[in-house]
């Protein structure tokens, strides 16, 4: 049997980076893990000498019908599900001239479609308990965008938009949601994860081509540590008050700052023009 005392998590992607590292860190403190991945060969180690407290499936994000088979036996073994954690995803490197229809399409799938349907597969049963934790993965590039990753960006400000609603939706039911903005981690994000549509456009080389090949560059070499960054994801679900926001590394928080910086910067140089758009009071 599981250990009953302690909260379930289901968690998308755990085949590399951050859902991997997440799943140890979990069952090192014995918690009750459903360990998800499409291919549920690269994820069945993590469970050896956790069988009682760990449930391994295969999930592919863009399988609604899978998504509800997993998220049925993940309530059959364990009663329910007190955190989930939407991880599953992944990144494309293209201009968006150069933007191959299929391969955003793929992606706004995987990063966007899965993880709503994950979690509204899951939001009844929290919703039934009155409690639970929806940690949706997104990224400094929710907040921030640069050249040649604006697909990605696309998702994950879909994912941060989504996520904000959310947190009003069901902070009465006493579900409560964090977003996840890491900066640049030493995971698999920019390399073998990562798709990338080669850059034709000579005009872009300055933008576009500089970024791909500087992504390429810190690749296994980034500054952000993936244990230390779970080890935060924990602390802040199991906080009294968990952040909506949740930004990992020094990276990621002076950026972050430094968008706010850039958005006050346009609002204030262009106020007189924006109050100007409403009816003079006098005729309101």
């Amino acid at each position: 049997m599981s250990n009953t005392t302690k909260p379930v998590w289901f968690i998308t992607g755990c085949s590399t980076g951050f859902g991997r590292e997440l799943v140890k860190q979990l069952l090192d403190k014995s918690y009750n893990v459903v360990i998800t991945a499409r291919n549920i060969n690269k994820i069945q180690d993590l469970a050896n000498g956790y069988d009682t407290n760990s449930l391994v499936l295969p999930l592919d994000v863009t399988n609604e019908e899978q998504i509800k088979s997993a998220v049925a036996k993940a309530e059959e073994k364990f009663g329910h599900i007190d955190v989930l954690v939407n991880n599953a995803g992944y990144g494309y490197f293209s201009s968006i001239e150069e933007g191959e229809d299929d391969k955003v399409r793929a992606q706004f799938e995987t990063n966007v479609f899965g993880l709503i349907h994950v979690t509204q597969a899951v939001l009844p049963g929290m919703r039934k308990r009155k409690k639970g934790n929806i940690v949706n993965v997104s990224s400094i590039g929710g907040l921030r965008s640069f050249a040649s990753t604006g697909f990605y960006h696309a998702t994950k400000y879909a994912i941060e938009g989504l996520s904000e609603t959310l947190s009003i939706e069901a902070a009465p039911v006493g579900i409560k949601v964090t977003l996840v903005e890491p900066g640049p981690f030493r995971t698999d994000w920019a390399g073998r994860s990562s798709i990338r549509t080669p850059l034709k456009i000579a005009e872009y080389e300055s933008t576009v081509g500089v970024r791909l090949k500087a992504s390429a560059e810190i690749s296994g070499k980034q500054i952000g540590d993936p244990v230390r960054g779970v080890a935060a994801i924990i602390k802040a679900v199991e906080a009294e008050n968990p952040p909506l926001h949740l930004l990992l590394g020094k990276p990621a928080y002076e950026l972050a700052l430094g968008k706010i910086d850039l958005l006050k910067k346009d609002f204030e140089d262009w106020k007189e023009v924006t109050l100007g758009a409403d009816f003079p009071e006098n005729e309101a």
